[in-house]
């Protein structure tokens, strides 16, 4: 496996040379560790049987090689190199968290870490009083009173435009909509896996975490049952608040690691910093990604 970028802080001698041992025993341990590539890298391929070059591939003077990083993906006969730091490219069901930027005529636009802008559009949501109607022209007059610029909200891809540039999003389910109480996190899309579970509810702390498959991850309060259009203006409290910034600085971790975000590995590393009574401001420091680094490479020696 190359030394793909991970960013740290700076390290001092005795943890870089903790930090490298784990990773080294991480490497040996990856079921991926000989399809990683950098750039100019080549590709074994059988020649005498026939194959499609794709992304990220070049055929030069008989070899194939590739021209970005990433993970080499054997697709019948498509080679095709996935870059790692890509854009989130979506994809119809998605699970994907979103901040509004622009409230349009009848809809909203909505950044999604991709190439393009998602549209929101008033008919595809549920009214604050929660009655399915058809919307008029005083519904788009409100449209501000339900969603404005730097609102947070949840919604799942429904389908994409005929030209690939846009993706309109359906929320006519009470699992989405707007979010509040709570820190909007990013993190590369490769590092968020499709699954059957994005949402989570985190009983013992009281926190609902989202993890989009765009990269934009939330932790917030635990909302109650209720319209999701309409903000709930109490106060969090304090250990609430704590518990959000801790479970948030443990997927900033992950990600500075490049190490895949599940609630399983986010809960070990929330788990982590309090067992080595890491403060939380503290747990961006070097000392605690040397310590989780250690963590993973642990526990993927006991699963082999």
């Amino acid at each position: 496996m190359k030394n793909l970028k991970v960013e740290l802080p700076p390290l001092k001698q005795t943890q870089k040379v903790r930090f490298e041992r784990a990773m080294e025993l991480i490497k040996s341990l990856s079921s991926t560790t000989n399809n990683s590539v950098i750039v100019a890298d080549s590709i074994s391929v059988n020649h005498k049987e026939a194959f499609l070059k794709g992304h990220g591939t070049s055929l030069i003077d008989g070899d194939l090689l590739t021209t970005v990083c990433g993970v080499v993906i054997n697709v019948d006969k498509l080679v095709y190199v996935r870059t790692l730091r890509a854009r989130y490219k979506p994809e119809v069901g998605d699970i994907v968290v979103g901040r509004v930027i622009q409230v349009a005529q009848s809809h909203w636009k909505v950044e999604l870490n991709s190439t393009q802008d998602g549209v929101l559009k008033l008919s595809s949501i549920n009214m604050p009083d929660s009655v399915q109607k058809r919307m008029t022209s005083v519904d788009e007059l409100n449209m501000r009173n339900i969603l404005v610029e730097d609102d947070v909200l949840c919604a799942q891809v429904g389908e994409t435009l005929r030209d690939g540039s846009l993706q309109l999003l359906l929320a006519r389910s009470h699992k989405y909509g707007k979010l509040d109480k709570g820190q909007l996190l990013k993190v590369d899309p490769y590092l968020v896996k499709r699954s059957n579970l994005h949402f989570h509810f985190i009983e013992t702390l009281g926190i609902d975490l989202i993890l989009g498959r765009n990269g934009f991850i939330w932790v917030g309060e635990h909302a109650q049952a209720h319209d999701p259009m309409v903000v709930d203006d109490e106060n969090i409290s304090s250990k609430t608040r704590q518990n959000i910034l801790r479970i948030g600085n443990a997927i900033r971790v992950l990600s500075n690691l490049g190490f895949t975000v599940t609630l399983e590995v986010i809960m070990e590393t929330f788990n982590l910093s309090i067992m080595e009574n890491i403060d939380i401001h503290d747990m961006v420091g070097s000392e605690f990604h040397v310590l989780v680094t250690e963590n993973q490479a642990e526990r993927r020696r006991r699963c082999a």
